[in-house]
């Protein structure tokens, strides 16, 4: 595309990001996939500089040293590729999701004063997440052996009380978490402790245009080395992700490309 624009090159506002897993490790994706409507990118170069000093109080000669090559985006919806390509390295199971769920306020009933919460979707119980009182919010204690008031067992999601709070009318909401593999889109991923020195790479490609005028930068081997995702009261969260980038077997960084001559 020739540069349509008559005034200097400019950027504005964010472009596409397109990630692609290069490091060849076992059960990696080599497919490019785009990271998802990024928000912000950044991609910083700093050298470091040495100075040598006579008598005289600027310096003779300045030589440029080693470089630090960093950079930072923020995607605006999450992709489970993204934090694979970036940060984990493993592999998602498709077809599964987990959720959490809350049983209607239930009282406990006579012997064996067990309470079994009906999971949603046709899913399978996965843990417990804690009983409260329905009627003061307190917490009841979690025991393994035969509860007494106040408190409550569980096992394989049945959930055993105490004979002294079903003669007091207690009520209990049930807290749990389960998950559904039938027909769900979803996937999920157990993150492993993998040993030091495992390293997923990628190339990632962005560009941008504004006016006609295009931007593209290719950087060809990143490393990621941190994914934020910050929940908030009243705004969205944007998965951040960390990396640095460092020379091909080329001895090539990236490359860039600009509509201008400027």
């Amino acid at each position: 595309m020739g540069n349509t624009n008559t005034v200097p090159q400019a950027l504005f506002g964010p472009g596409v990001a397109v990630l692609t897993r290069n490091d060849g490790g076992a059960g990696a994706d080599p497919t490019p996939f785009n990271v998802g409507y990024v928000n912000e990118l950044s991609i910083d170069i700093s050298f470091e500089t040495k100075d040598l000093y006579g008598q005289n109080q600027f310096p003779l000669v300045v030589a440029r040293g080693t470089a630090k090559t960093t950079g930072k985006m923020k995607a605006a919806t999450l992709s489970g590729r993204a934090l694979n390509t970036v940060l984990y390295g493993g592999t998602w199971t498709t077809g599964t999701q987990y959720f959490m769920a809350a049983s209607p306020a239930t009282a406990i009933p006579a012997t064996p004063f067990t309470i079994t919460p009906t999971v949603p979707n046709s899913g399978t119980f996965d843990a417990d997440l804690g009983v409260t009182n329905a009627s003061t919010g307190e917490p009841l204690t979690l025991v393994t052996g035969t509860p007494t008031a106040g408190e409550y067992s569980q096992s394989a999601g049945v959930y055993t009380f105490s004979s002294a709070d079903n003669v007091s009318g207690v009520s209990v909401i049930i807290n749990f978490a389960y998950k559904v593999s039938s027909g769900e889109p979803g996937q999920f991923q157990v993150i492993q402790n993998n040993l030091i020195g495992t390293t997923p790479t990628f190339q990632l490609d962005y560009a941008t245009t504004l006016y006609g005028s295009t931007y593209y930068v290719r950087l060809y081997r990143c490393v990621g080395s941190k994914v934020q995702l910050q929940h908030k009261t009243t705004d969205y969260a944007m998965p951040e992700y960390d990396f640095s980038f460092f020379a091909n077997p080329a001895q090539e960084i990236g490359m860039v490309s600009l509509a201008t001559t400027a």
